[in-house]
This record gives C-alpha cells, structure tokens and sequence, in this order.
C-alpha cells in the first residue's frame, strides 16, 4: 500500500476524544486526550486544502468539548442526565492486599475462627490514644475471652509457620443490645513498633503453641488517611440507612425519600441491603451505577438468626433487628474520613429543615450556635399514611403503576407523646462519635444537642403511633409540598431511568 494511503486510512479515525470522569463528589475538569498526525505526515496525507477543512472540524469538536465541560462544571444535576460518564466514588480506599498476609476478606461479614464471634471491618482510629485501630463486630455476650490483635505489615515478609506481629485486645461490648444473644462490639489494638501495617485479625489469647498468620482472615485497614489537607472530608452529608430486609419494596416513598435528600444537600445515602423486592432492586443499581447510594450487601442471616424487632420476647432472634446497631456504627466509620456529617435515620424517615433552605444551611446555623456539638438529635413526626389529604393534588396517575406510598399525599402529623419515651434520629460528626445507638450516642467526643422541632424534625411517613387520633386532633403540615415542583420532575426521571415508569417523562430542570 503507498504511503500515503496508510496515512489516509489512519486519519480516517476521530482526532478528539474526552475522557471525562469524577473521583469526587464535584465534577472536575476533564484531561484531553488530543490525536494529531505527525507534523511532516500531513502534506502526504491530504491536500492542504483538505487538512484545513479538517483543521476546522477540530476546532469545532474542541469547541463542543470545552462548552460541555462548562455545563459539567456549572450545573452538577447535569450528572442525572449523563450517569455513565461519571464513576462513583469508590466505597473505600483499602490498602493493596498484602500476599504474605494470608487471606483477606472479601464479605461484609468474616466469621472469627475458634470463636462464635463475627467480624466486620477496621479503622485507623488513634483518637483514644493508647490504640490505633479500632475493629465493628458482632459478638456473642456470654462467650467473650481475651484476644490477641494480629497485623500484616507491608514492611515484613513471613515465612511459612511464622506468626505475625501481636499485641493484646480491648474488647468493647456496646451496652445497648436490648437483651438479644449478640451485639455490636468494638474491639481496639495497639499497632506494635516497626509495623507498617496494612491489614488486622483477631485469634483467642493462647491458642495454639504458634497461631500463625498464613491461614487466617484479615481485614484490611481503612481511612488511613494520615491526616492533613488530603484527608478533609469530600462530602458535607452522607445518609445512613441500615437494614433493608423482608424484600422491602416500596420504591415509590424510597425514591421520594432519596430526591428529597438530594434537594436537601445530602451528597450520598448508603443502604445496607439483605433483601429487596425485584422493583426495589433495579432502582438501587440505577442510583449505585450513578454514585448517589451506595449498597452495602449484609447477608447477615447466612450467619446468625436475627431479629426483625427490638424486643427479644416479641420477635425472637440471636441480634436486634438484623444487626442495625452493627451497621449504624459501621456506616458512620466508614465515612469519618470521607463526611463532614452523617445522619443516622431508617429508609422511610426524612429529617428535614423547617426555617433553612437545605440541611447545609441548617447544620452550619446550628454549629455557629452550638461550636462545641458534635451531635445533634432530631425529634421524630408521625404522618399516618391512613390520612389522605382531600385535594388530590399529588395524585398522580403516572405513579399508580408504581408499588409504595407517596408521601406528598400524607400531611397530618401526629402531636408527639413528650409523656412518654420519644425517639430521636441523630446527625453525627463522625468524628466525634465513638458508639451510637438508634435514637442516641452511646460515647461521644462532642456535645449532643436536642434541635427543636420549628428549627429541623423527621417526617415519617408510616402507620399511626398514636391510633385513636382523629383527624381534627392532627396538625397539617405542607412542608414537603414546598419541594414539590422540584422534587416531582425528579422522582418521575428517577423511576423512568430505572424503567420504572411506563408513561413518558421530560428530563428535570
């Protein structure tokens, strides 16, 4: 083939391409991947009459290029109209697998050899002083014994039989269990000098002449961020939700719940997932491969028999309501590094601002006031969902077809029993907690503050708590029909992207 022809079939191909692509939460600039023949090759290639057509039709690609990279950078929301191009951020930066540890987890939940102890993940945590990492467990209460921490440390090769690097155990069983078999239990290691380490396991104190490292499971160590500029936090609120179970599916109100989020500020929700219904299951993946949830699989009934309530003697089971404490304090570790808040609430809650525009503006006007807080508890609502407004105003046939509850059509709320024990949801620095509960802090660093109900409370959408109320006994509350000309267009995207949604929908503003 002459020369020139092999240079014409090359230039055939594109000169432009953009690699755009988000680490972050916030769009970045996106590097140019830019093509151009050699510069001697162009006279051979083509005319220069024809090259400077070509010239003008890269000029005008790079144009399109930067003006699409103005609309990344200007208008985020533009992400729901373009998902495949933006990577979520990766669930956590673990340490490269070090080879001479062993093994090293690869489920949520790793049985504890020689023990009836599960574990879950480990953290860098130096906050206590005399400890650098901090394991989330499981425990079962009455078979706790003194146990070794065992380290892989990438400075260190082991040979065949050779122990790892030990030191003693603090073992940190949660006071609050509700009286089940197991609870969530922290356990806390001193790193032993010299060690780099990368990865942590746990083995009975004296078992074995020589409990080596070759044939154990460990967990690599995470937000080893080593502090500094680099380690501030990426996101300004992440929300929690533990436990989805039982197949749930009520895909309506969870994507009311998850665009109410958005609306408010919120940068990433994460779901602990059992089970979900199949409708459920195809809107999670919609929203994990966009990068707003991320889905936490917790097989947990592969290990234990857990409970799907509070009360042992109502609904029998090993762990409280399927390890919810568990995930609770699991979920606020895993993004200590990474959050500068999170809130800690159930899958049909929405902890919502009554004088403030967004939860950003809320929380920043609550710490101007409160600069010590490092915990803020929001007062639960009850909207029975038994109560409908008249109007009819959010009856929407488009949502007939879809399986849930829409909240816009339940606006009566319950006056809360102060009388009696009134549950909270929290907002948590997550460095500042040690320990949560569901409606409290166990151990914190920081101040816990009661918000009022008119500053912040949590709209839940749910059957009564109060049943004999009447109607004229409850309050109207509208507020979020204050978010609904944003919020509809967004709920209809988000299921029609999901192929939840039959009838035709524009793209939201």
């Amino acid at each position: 083939m002459p020369r020139e022809d092999i240079y014409k079939d090359t230039w055939s191909a594109p000169l432009l391409f953009g690699i755009c692509y988000s680490d972050c939460e916030l769009p970045r600039a996106c590097p140019l991947l830019v093509l151009t023949p050699p510069p001697d090759s162009v006279p051979m290639a083509m005319g220069m009459e024809n090259w400077t057509v070509r010239r003008g039709k890269f000029a005008l690609l790079l144009a399109l290029c930067s003006v699409f990279m103005l609309l990344i950078l200007s208008f985020p929301d533009i992400r729901l109209l373009v998902p495949r191009l933006f990577r979520p951020l990766p669930p956590s930066a673990d340490p490269a697998p070090n080879l001479a540890c062993g093994a090293v987890a690869d489920q949520t939940i790793t049985p504890l050899a020689h023990t009836k102890h599960l574990l879950v993940s480990a953290f860098a945590d130096r906050r206590e002083g005399k400890f650098d990492v901090r394991i989330i467990g499981m425990f079962r209460r009455d078979s706790v014994q003194p146990l070794r921490c065992v380290f892989c440390c990438s400075n260190r090769t082991l040979a065949a039989g050779q122990s790892a690097s030990k030191t003693p155990a603090r073992v940190l069983t949660h006071s609050d269990h509700f009286g089940f078999p197991y609870g969530a239990t922290d356990v806390l290691c001193r790193i032993p000098g010299g060690c780099l380490a990368t990865h942590v396991t746990l083995v009975p104190e004296g078992h074995g002449p020589d409990a080596t490292a070759l044939n154990r499971t460990f967990l690599p160590i995470r937000n080893q961020g080593g502090g500094g500029a680099a380690s501030l936090p990426q996101l300004n609120l992440t929300v929690c939700i533990s436990n989805l179970f039982g197949d749930y599916n009520n895909v309506l109100q969870f994507t009311q719940t998850l665009e109410m989020y958005r609306l408010l500020g919120v940068n990433r929700v994460v779901i602990y997932n059992t089970s979900s219904g199949p409708d459920l299951s195809r809107l999670l993946h919609s929203y994990s491969q966009e990068g707003f949830v991320e889905v936490v699989p917790w097989p947990i009934g592969r290990h234990l028999t857990p409970s799907r309530g509070w009360q042992p003697t109502l609904f029998p089971g090993d762990i409280h309501y399927y390890g919810q404490l568990t995930t609770l304090n699991e979920c606020s570790y895993r993004y200590m590094e990474r959050s500068r808040y999170v809130l800690l609430n159930d899958i049909d809650e929405i902890i919502t601002p009554y004088r403030h525009g967004d939860l950003v503006a809320a929380l920043t006007s609550l710490q101007q006031q409160h600069p010590k807080a490092g915990v803020f508890l929001i007062e639960n609502h009850i909207f029975p969902k038994i109560h409908f407004e008249p109007s009819g105003r959010f009856h929407r046939r488009q949502w007939e077809g879809v399986p849930g509850v829409n909240i816009l059509e339940h606006i009566y709320r319950e006056e809360p029993n102060r009388a009696v024990h009134h549950p909270y949801k929290i907002i948590v620095q997550p460095r500042s907690l040690q320990q949560t509960s569901v409606h409290s802090v166990l151990q914190s660093f920081g101040e816990v503050v009661q918000v009022p109900p008119d500053v912040c409370r949590i709209v839940h959408v749910r059957v009564p708590l109060q049943g004999r109320l009447t109607l004229d006994q409850l309050h109207v509350d509208q507020r979020l029909w204050d978010f609904s000309e944003r919020l509809v267009p967004r709920v209809d995207w988000a299921l029609r992207r999901a192929g939840l949604l039959r009838s035709e929908v524009t793209t939201p503003s």
